[in-house]
């Protein structure tokens, strides 16, 4: 398998930008991918979730496409499969939401990763969060339940046309979802600035490198149901319905 250094030369040399002596940039690495941020993220945040874009954000209609294609009896069955889709190596390297990337991206992004913001992040003096380990999943027309969700929309799309045309065809799938094994926060303040980091410990393993008024680093290591932080989307209209 590819390691960090060898999956940042290839990014680097498909972007055509200059990585020296530092890990690659959130904004790199979802251009290079073509992968968005989610709105919001949860462990039952499940592939083939439907999402609206507005031209600035996405937003989740709270719909998934299993919900239309699938009568009740087949419902649970099928939500279990996406549940249980199997991960593998997203083969991107560790990269980094840098202080200025992050208010950028606005406060949603460290609660994808469980982490909670007390304060505004513009008064750090420094505020990075990097991301290991990444893997995804993701949905494929060789693999349950890919294969039978694809089938089935192929005939939805022909039987169900008005429904397809109000609640998908111009919507978003969410095809791909990626994971952290484990990102590390990085905070840096002035003595006396009202600003704290915290996390939730439930399935998650915290290591505490340094934890002072004006220093704070903490590893934070994902053990059991881990929650997606972004996904690949596919316009409804061109989902491989092939």
């Amino acid at each position: 398998m590819e390691n960090n250094q060898q999956l940042t030369e290839l990014l680097a040399l498909d972007l055509g930008v200059n990585i020296i002596n530092r890990r690659p940039y959130a904004k790199e690495v979802f251009k290079w991918q073509d992968m968005d941020l989610l709105p919001h993220s949860s462990t039952d945040t499940l592939l083939c979730e439907i999402y609206e874009w507005n031209g600035r954000n996405w937003r989740t209609t709270n719909n998934n496409l299993i919900g239309y294609l699938f009568g009740s009896d087949q419902l649970s069955t099928f939500k279990n499969q996406l549940m249980n889709v199997q991960k593998f190596p997203a083969l991107i390297p560790d990269f980094e939401f840098t202080k200025d990337s992050m208010i950028e991206f606005g406060l949603a992004l460290p609660s994808l990763f469980n982490i909670g913001i007390k304060g505004d992040i513009k008064n750090a003096k420094d505020f990075s969060v990097k991301v290991n380990g990444v893997t995804k999943s993701r949905i494929t027309n060789i693999d349950s339940p890919g294969i039978e969700i694809l089938r089935k929309y192929s005939e939805f799309t022909q039987n169900e046309s008005r429904s397809y045309r109000k609640n998908i065809k111009f919507n978003y799938l969410s095809t791909s979802l990626f994971y952290a094994e484990s990102v590390e926060i990085n905070l840096e303040k002035d003595a006396g600035v009202n600003l704290d980091v915290s996390f939730q410990t439930q399935d998650v393993e915290v290591k505490a490198n340094v934890d002072t008024d004006t220093k704070k680093n903490f590893v934070l290591k994902y053990t059991g149901n881990q929650a997606p932080f972004a996904a690949k989307f596919t316009k409804g209209k061109d989902f491989n319905i092939s």
